[in-house]
C-alpha cells in the first residue's frame, strides 16, 4: 500500500488489529490508533440537517452505529430533538463519548436525550415500537469487512421504521470499476454502489432523496474529493 494515503500507514495498523471480533477496535482506541475521529460534528452532516432540504422527523429516535466519541450523535439529539443511542463496540469509545456528554450537563434536557452503548451492531436489536426515525452511518460501513455488509444492509432495514431516513456519509469514494478497490481505506473501500446492493438486498423499498459532493471547502484536508452524503428514505 502507498504511503502517501491521506492516513498514512494507519489504514495498515488498522487493518493489523482488526479480526471478526468486535472488540478488536478497543484495541485500537487503547493504542490511540483513531483517524477517523476528527473532534468535531461532520460539516456534511450539519449542512444537510441544517439546509432543511429533507424534512427529518423532530422529537423521534435516531441511531448512530459506530458513534466513537460521539460527537454526531449529540448533535442528532440536539439539531432534531431526538432520543440519540450511540453504539460502538469499543467500551474505551463509549467511556470517551460518556466523558464528552457530561461536558454538556449545563443543558440537562439534552443529557437526558443521549445514550451510549457497547454493543455489536450485528447483534443489537429493537421491539417494533422502539425502531429508529433515522439512522446514520459514517465511517461505520468502511470499518466492517466487506464480506459483512449484507449483514448490515440486513440490520438497517430491521432497525428502522417506514418513513424512516437513513444518512450514510461516505467516505472514502472509490471509483465503481476500481481494479484494487480493497487497497482503499479506511479501513476498506465504499461507493454509491455498494451501499445500494445491500440496502436493497434487505427486503425494504429505498428512496433516495438526497444525493450530494459536499463542498470542499467544509472539509479537512484527508476528505476533499473523497465524500458523498447520500439520504434514503425507507417507504416500505
Amino acid at each position: 500500500m502507498s504511503t502517501d494515503h491521506p492516513l498514512g500507514t494507519r489504514v495498515a495498523d488498522i487493518r493489523t488489529f482488526l479480526t471478526e471480533d468486535p472488540q478488536s477496535w478497543d484495541i485500537l482506541w487503547k493504542k490511540k490508533v483513531t483517524p477517523w475521529d476528527s473532534g468535531e460534528i461532520q460539516p456534511p452532516l450539519r449542512q444537510v440537517i441544517e439546509s432543511g432540504d429533507v424534512p427529518f422527523a423532530r422529537g423521534g429516535r435516531a441511531l448512530v452505529p459506530g458513534c466513537g466519541r460521539g460527537y454526531d450523535t449529540i448533535y442528532l439529539a440536539s439539531a432534531l430533538g431526538h432520543d440519540a443511542i450511540g453504539l460502538d463496540a469499543s467500551v474505551t469509545a463509549v467511556e470517551a463519548a460518556n466523558e464528552l456528554v457530561r461536558s454538556e450537563s449545563s443543558n440537562p434536557e439534552l443529557v437526558s436525550k443521549i445514550q451510549f452503548e457497547t454493543a455489536d451492531f450485528f447483534k443489537y436489536e429493537v421491539p417494533e415500537d422502539e425502531k429508529f426515525d433515522l439512522i446514520y452511518d459514517y465511517t461505520f460501513f468502511v470499518a466492517i469487512p466487506p464480506s459483512k455488509r449484507l449483514l448490515w444492509g440486513s440490520q438497517i432495514n430491521s432497525l428502522i421504521k417506514p418513513g424512516g431516513y437513513l444518512i450514510t456519509l461516505m467516505f472514502p469514494q472509490v471509483p465503481p470499476r476500481d481494479p484494487q478497490p480493497y487497497t482503499t481505506g479506511p479501513p476498506f473501500y465504499s461507493n454509491f454502489a455498494s451501499y445500494e446492493e445491500v440496502l436493497r438486498a434487505g427486503g425494504s423499498e429505498w428512496e433516495v432523496v438526497l444525493d450530494k459532493i459536499p463542498d470542499d471547502a467544509t472539509l479537512q484536508d484527508a476528505h476533499k474529493g473523497k465524500d458523498r452524503i447520500v439520504v434514503w428514505k425507507r417507504s416500505a
